[in-house]
């Protein structure tokens, strides 16, 4: 039995002004996957990746053509609302971004931002907090410290509390541009088990540079050069038996 798509592009095109960078890319992606974009710096790996919350169109001077389906609706379409699309795609940058809050107050910031005050109780935020945590694994090493300034926490802990705080929104599509790009070794091995651990209730795209972090967490590989997607395939497959001969050089770093 086929998965359920996830995201699904058709002839996907963006410009900067002048400068195009993505040509024609038109991809499927399954729910319930992570998914690595990988290929040298400048290919268009993260220009992709916000194309999927439609962050892109925050800078001057971005044209887009062609289409972006997620779970089966056209987010390009005029009629969508950006913060319903936001709600359902959440994005977790390179490095950890928590507010000057409180680990509570941060887990909770995305509910009070979308929900009218008043129209959850104490009793629901309370659930909300400790769910989102130890869905991250943070709730034992926090549940004391709820009320502590998360920008206190260590690189590790801030990165799952990034997580956390997109949780209790309910998305469907989480996308992780470098997220342990910042991390040292042993708090990036946690971080890739955590994303292990989410695939099966998210579709999950993440941009990495790591060759070996994509074959250690993903389950499919994009390769992509020069604003084109060369190949998509299970990740083993694309690294062992590439069948395109630029997929070859790079995953052999001969180039990169």
């Amino acid at each position: 039995m086929s998965r359920p798509q996830g995201i699904r592009t058709d002839k996907l095109s963006l410009w900067y002004t002048k400068f195009q960078a993505l040509v024609d890319v038109s991809l499927e992606i399954d729910h319930g996957r992570v998914t690595g974009l990988i290929g040298p710096s400048g290919c268009g790996k993260t220009t992709l990746l916000r194309s999927f919350n439609r962050i892109n169109e925050r800078i001057e001077g971005v044209r887009i053509e062609g289409h972006v389906h997620i779970l089966g609706d056209d987010i390009y379409a005029p009629e969508v609302d950006l913060v319903e699309l936001r709600k359902r795609v959440g994005m977790v940058f390179q490095r950890p971004n928590p507010l000057p809050l409180s680990v509570r107050e941060n887990v909770l910031f995305g509910l009070r931002v979308h929900v009218p005050r008043g129209e959850l109780r104490r009793d629901e935020l309370n659930h909300a907090v400790e769910s989102s945590l130890k869905e991250v694994g943070l709730w034992d090493a926090l549940k004391d410290k709820l009320g502590q300034r998360a920008t206190s926490l260590s690189l590790e802990q801030q990165q799952k509390l990034c997580i956390a705080r997109l949780l209790p929104l309910r998305p469907e599509i989480l996308l992780m541009d470098e997220p342990c790009s910042a991390l040292d070794p042993s708090a990036t091995q946690r971080v890739e088990e955590l994303i292990r651990e989410l695939r099966d209730r998210y579709t999950i795209v993440i941009v990495t540079h790591n060759m070996a972090q994509a074959r250690r967490i993903s389950d499919e590989c994009v390769f992509m050069l020069l604003g084109q997607v060369i190949e998509h395939r299970r990740t083993e497959d694309l690294f062992l038996s590439p069948k395109d001969e630029r997929t070859a050089n790079y995953v052999e770093g001969r180039f990169g």
